[in-house]
């Protein structure tokens, strides 16, 4: 009855017995062998050499990320409803020590070619403006709303020809890569993305991120960046472990999968109340304070979006049995 944020949704049992199995003692911070197998796994995975770090948290992989793709005097353009812009407490900015943040528009929190040069080129190219150095998107977006590799690669194409750092915000890129069923590598680095924050917690994971850069050498000084930051966790190989057991057997898609299709059970019964399309797992809505408190009678938690505005998020636990319920009462709805 709950679809308030799939940050809330239970932690996977396969996380969990991997966190067990792993429960003895091994050398601390990243120098255990899970830890150490992660650039394999995710280089196997992405069909390129890249290098993985664990980090305990999305804020903590987007802003890293951001770090080593823009210098303190530098900017990053991104959505003006992205996670970096709203819900991470300037931590972008922190952890740059002060780079910019240069807001961008676009239907369902999509960036796209034309937004962001409507963006950097009203900026003149003197010492007196911040210049850009980076760009951010988010995919699944902060509205449920999927990049294609087309799309990413329109961007990353901009990128290059601007020499600008090309960050991801994957925190749902399980859900993104599900819906298009897609390889990861043509979401990604085939596409011009640099580094990617990619999401294991809202995906049954109970205290892990991956960040991946597709460049390497950009890692060098984010390890000192995590550890100068706190973020080196001495037992970091229960993160690790939480990882692998995602990845194994494509457990990471199926959740993805799962979420999605409970969300678009919701969807097809909303119809017209519809905000944005549902192409991920997350599920916007037009009500009245009256359908909403009716919703709420029944036992149905959500979040609240904005005045007439509710949102619904799935997680990889929901069936569709659980789900069809809140289907049939939003189908019920005057």
């Amino acid at each position: 009855m709950r679809f308030f944020s799939d940050n809330a949704a239970p932690v996977h049992p396969a996380v969990f017995d991997a966190m067990a199995a792993n429960n003895a003692l091994d050398t601390a911070y990243d120098g255990d062998a899970l830890s150490k197998s992660l650039d394999g796994r995710f280089s196997d995975l992405f069909e390129t050499p890249v290098k993985a770090l664990w980090v305990p948290s999305g804020t903590a992989a987007n802003c890293l990320a951001l770090a080593a793709l823009c210098p303190p005097f530098g900017g990053v353009v991104c959505h003006r409803d992205a996670h970096i812009q709203n819900d991470e407490c300037g931590a972008p900015e922190f952890y740059t020590h002060g780079a910019k943040l240069m807001i961008g528009e676009g239907d369902g929190a999509k960036l796209t070619p034309d937004s962001i040069r409507a963006v950097t080129d009203i900026i003149a190219n003197d010492v007196h403006r911040v210049q850009p150095h980076a760009i951010s998107i988010t995919n699944a977006t902060e509205y449920g709303m999927v990049y294609s590799p087309a799309e990413v690669a329109a961007i990353g194409d901009l990128a290059r020809a601007r020499g600008l750092g090309f960050h991801m915000d994957g925190a749902r890129f399980a859900n993104a890569v599900a819906t298009l069923g897609c390889s990861p590598a043509d979401l990604t680095w085939r596409a011009g993305v640099d580094a990617l924050s990619f999401g294991f917690i809202k995906n049954g994971g109970m205290t892990a991120e991956v960040l991946i850069f597709f460049k390497p050498a950009l890692a060098a000084d984010t390890l000192r960046r995590r550890k100068r930051a706190g973020l080196l966790l001495s037992k970091g190989r229960y993160l690790a472990a939480q990882i692998v057991a995602l990845l194994d057997n494509d457990l990471w898609i199926a959740n993805g999968a799962a979420a999605n299709a409970a969300a678009r059970l919701i969807a097809d019964a909303a119809a017209a109340r519809l905000i944005y399309p549902t192409q991920a797992n997350e599920v916007f809505l037009r009500v009245t304070p009256e359908e909403v408190a009716t919703l709420r009678a029944l036992g149905f938690d959500f979040y609240d979006w904005a005045p007439g505005e509710i949102r619904l998020v799935t997680s990889w636990n929901h069936t569709l049995a659980e789900v069809r319920p809140l289907a049939e009462a939003i189908a019920a709805l005057p």
